[in-house]
């Protein structure tokens, strides 16, 4: 084929269509417009996928309860935002009311109130200043404690009990009154709550390392267990509180300095209140705890007269009738040292401690005892009488025995009448 002229190459049209590098220039542009395209596309799907959805779907609830919200928390943010008296307690107060509205609907609904913290919040505004605060506070602990027992102890275990009582002995107007009564009434529905049965094996193994040597009992002592006896001393449940003497008693069956920390964690005032007023199976409990910390004695006597300060020698006194023999023996042997410490701080040459235990009737209540049929008991009670309470009847005895003349060596009765100095005069009847 011959070769076109280079002059009728000039005269085509287009003709730099053809040449190399303005291809590749096309290539390239036909490119980045094809992934132009393609990315507009992909952006066009996407935004298809937020097209509204149906107005039954739960993501546009949820959306349309945050949107509700958040309107509702930006009007409260305004409101309390005034510079000037913003209306606080107004909302405290609105928030109250909802709640307490919640809390008397379903057990549902009440315990909804519950998870979501709300009852440590009721007890707090139960010390308001506000007292309509105060009151709709009481409304809804009510509302709560009186849906089930768990739901009460829930209640009564955040500490709502005491500022209730408060209001109570408080002077408050009739309405609030009524609430904080109806609150109470609640508070004591129901079944009593379930015993704590962890509670009870944890304790008689304390109890139970406690009566071991002293080593042993340090361990304890070490691990902070006074502090949580002194609270079991409080429980309502007999058979904790009994338990918990037992244990003090292995603890003060120690040395002296063990002893004293007892003493040190004060639980000798609750404790002589427990040998005082409670059950006889815990006062015997208590009576082995009391007389086991009078066991430092004459090398301690300040524990002894801390002892007695307390009240302890009048519980002791009282054992002394009961039916164990084995307490009167313990009751004794406490007394007995209470009465060593006594002669040591005689005043005047009177056994000070031996006088509190006469006024307390133990002296009596020791003297029958040397007629019991227990030898033990007998010969204790027959040694302490004639030790340290003797000297009494001795005196006794003195006033009674007539007097003897030192010259003739004769007894001198004397009388509580003259007698006639002319003699007696006695006249003769008639004779029938």
């Amino acid at each position: 084929m011959d070769k076109i002229p280079e002059h009728r190459k000039n005269a085509f049209k287009a003709k730099s269509v053809f040449k190399a590098e303005e291809l590749r220039r096309r290539r390239e542009e036909q490119q980045i417009e094809i992934r132009r395209k393609n990315r507009e596309e992909s952006l066009a799907k996407r935004r298809n996928l937020n097209v509204p959805a149906s107005p039954d779907s739960d993501d546009e609830s949820a959306v349309a309860v945050i949107n509700a919200q958040l309107q509702a928390t930006t009007k409260f943010r305004k409101l309390l935002s005034k510079e000037r008296n913003p209306p606080i307690e107004q909302v405290i107060e609105c928030a109250a009311w909802a709640l307490t509205n919640i809390a008397s609907g379903s057990s549902q609904q009440t315990q909804v109130v519950i998870d979501a913290g709300a009852v440590p919040i009721f007890v707090e505004l139960l010390s308001s200043p506000v007292a309509d605060v105060k009151e709709q506070a009481v409304w809804a602990l009510g509302n709560i404690a009186g849906d089930s027992p768990p739901c009460r102890d829930y209640v009564l275990h955040e500490g709502a009990l005491r500022p209730l009582l408060s209001i109570l002995n408080e002077h408050h107007k009739l309405s609030m009154l009524r609430n904080a009564t109806w609150t109470l009434s609640n508070f004591c529905r129901g079944k009593n709550p379930p015993p704590d049965w962890n509670l009870t094996p944890a304790l008689r193994s304390v109890g139970n390392i406690v009566t071991g040597d002293d080593v042993q009992t340090q361990v304890i002592i070490n691990c902070g267990a006074l502090p949580a006896l002194l609270s079991l001393l409080s429980s309502p449940k007999d058979g904790l509180r009994k338990e918990a003497c037992w244990t003090i008693s292995n603890i003060t069956a120690g040395n002296c300095a063990q002893i004293q920390a007892v003493i040190d964690a004060n639980i000798i005032p609750p404790l002589i209140n427990i040998l005082q007023h409670a059950d006889l199976k815990t006062r015997k409990e208590a009576c082995w705890a009391i007389s086991n910390a009078t066991s430092g004695g004459l090398n301690k006597p300040e524990q002894i007269k801390y002892l007695v300060s307390q009240g302890c020698i009048k519980p002791l006194c009282d054992l002394l009738t009961c039916m164990d023999n084995k307490i009167i023996q313990v009751a004794l042997d406490g007394l007995e040292n209470i009465l060593k410490v006594g002669e040591l701080e005689k005043v005047n040459g009177v056994n000070q401690f031996s006088l509190f235990i006469e006024e307390a009737g133990g002296m009596e209540k020791i003297h029958n005892l040397q007629i019991h049929d227990n030898m033990e008991i007998y010969k204790k009670a027959y040694h302490i009488i004639d030790l340290y309470f003797a000297e009494d009847e001795e005196e006794e005895d003195r006033t009674l025995a007539p007097e003897v003349d030192m010259t003739s060596n004769q007894f001198v009765f004397q009388s509580d009448f003259n007698l006639p100095q002319t003699g007696f005069h006695f006249g003769s009847g008639n004779t029938m």
